[in-house]
């Protein structure tokens, strides 16, 4: 009986910890990535593909792969947007090769956003498969075959 405020004291310490907020882990590229992937999923559709420009144009801006880690560490998606559009805007106004095209972060980032949605067009998957025709389904016969 002694056991269970014991107990209870664990599991509230290891919701605390798991519920923390949630931030880029930069300690190697490979974490940062898989974080990113995750962060990604859990965003409004709206902000995907600002969120993506926005962390690949920090990744470009550092040349550096400690410097990029350091600089996305612990930030938060909405952190990672503001990050790429002040390196958007500091880029523009130098006069950086590419953004010439585009007069606002926003303009750049909804031509980014009608390619992906172009790109999702050209690859639907045919939800109606008809399993009858054998050239649309992998269905091996494992049977011993009658002699």
């Amino acid at each position: 009986m002694k056991q269970l405020p014991l107990i209870f004291f664990i599991i509230l310490c290891l919701a605390f910890t798991a519920c923390g907020k949630s931030g880029i882990n930069g300690h190697t590229a490979r974490t940062a990535y898989r974080s990113v992937k995750m962060m990604k999923e859990k965003l409004p559709p709206d902000n995907r593909i600002e969120f993506e420009v926005a962390f690949w144009t920090i990744r470009d801006a550092n040349s550096s792969e400690d410097a990029f880690l350091d600089a996305v560490d612990g930030k938060s998606p909405f952190e990672i947007i503001d990050m790429g559009k002040e390196i958007y805007q500091q880029r523009k106004t130098s006069g950086f090769k590419g953004y010439e095209k585009y007069n606002t972060w926003e303009e750049m980032i909804a031509k980014y956003d009608k390619e992906r949605m172009d790109q999702d067009k050209k690859h639907v998957v045919d939800t109606k498969r008809n399993y009858d025709s054998p050239n649309t389904t992998i269905l091996y016969d494992l049977r011993a075959p009658q002699r």
